[in-house]
């Protein structure tokens, strides 16, 4: 039976409860100096913080190399109550120095392979995704790399491959790729970041091939997040797709916790999913938050 890998063990997708389906407690890049995610304490907190707004899961995205610590995630969902789900997998090639990536080139996918099934390093915390990322309206060689051993590994273990797209751009040239080239069913594919880039016509595209949309980050005014994301959500449910959509706040930085002053983890219950009731209805909403992510990260594991 179908079962979300989270980082205290299995459990069935209906116990999820409402699930942020794509964040960050703690991540750190050589891109972001000073602001990384690296606090215990924080991380707790903002936990706390999301649970009551009503949250029960959070999906963390980060993946090999960038400040996972995977060893603390079981005791922060023990203590906060709230279901967690570990990533594996690699980041675009500028969060990582060259001997990372040295290192990594011939066994990729096997590195991939043993932190879904055997653990992160030695926490013995199993990953329960695997997160790769495309460029900006391109696939460059790292991509196909990663992409190639993101799908290796999804074909050993059954896991869900999330994908962070840049500016929201490239998702067709990732589907292409994942499911037609390397032939990843699309119902083990999410698409990430589907909002910063309000393309309607791509958007339906993409859900036709059947893999999940993720409307993430949507505090990001900037990236014409909040005032179209309502609509953009909308014509896909219109259109047949509302089983296919997921919601995550994504964030990646320190000033952007709520517990430092940022909309954090919290602002997905507590602005978005009113607004988005007023968009398409409560059930709907209810469905994306709750029922989605069981389908989208559970997998039958080997």
């Amino acid at each position: 039976m179908s079962a979300v890998r989270t980082v205290l063990g299995d459990v069935s997708p209906a116990d999820l409860g409402v699930c942020d389906a794509h964040d960050h407690l703690f991540f750190g890049s050589p891109r972001l100096p000073g602001q990384e995610l690296h606090s215990m304490a924080a991380a707790r907190a903002e936990l706390v913080a999301f649970r009551e707004q009503g949250g029960g899961t959070v999906v963390q995205w980060t993946p090999y190399g960038l400040g996972r610590r995977a060893a603390d995630l079981p005791p922060l969902s023990r203590e906060t109550g709230v279901h967690v789900v570990a990533a594996t997998g690699l980041h675009q090639a500028v969060h990582y120095d060259e001997d990372t990536l040295a290192g990594l080139r011939s066994r990729l996918a096997e590195v991939f392979v043993a932190e879904l099934t055997e653990g992160i390093g030695t926490s013995g915390v199993r990953a329960g995704l695997v997160k790769v990322a495309g460029g900006f309206h391109t696939l460059d060689a790292h991509a196909r790399w990663t992409m190639t051993a993101a799908a290796e590994a999804q074909h050993a273990t059954g896991a869900a491959i999330a994908v962070h797209l840049e500016r929201g751009t490239g998702a067709l040239d990732v589907l292409d790729l994942l499911c037609g080239e390397l032939g990843v069913p699309p119902h083990r594919v999410v698409l990430g970041h589907l909002n910063r880039s309000p393309d309607l016509v791509v958007h339906r595209q993409a859900a036709e091939y059947g893999c999940y949309l993720a409307f993430d980050g949507p505090s990001l005014a900037h990236h014409a997040t909040d005032w179209r994301m309502p609509d953009a959500v909308r014509a896909l449910a219109d259109a047949g797709f509302g089983d296919r959509l997921l919601l995550g706040a994504d964030t990646t930085t320190a000033a952007a916790r709520s517990v430092d002053g940022g909309p954090g983890m919290p602002y997905l219950l507590r602005r978005v999913r009113p607004r988005l009731v007023d968009a398409v209805g409560e059930e709907l909403v209810r469905r994306v938050l709750t029922e989605n992510p069981g389908r989208a990260f559970g997998a039958e594991w080997p």
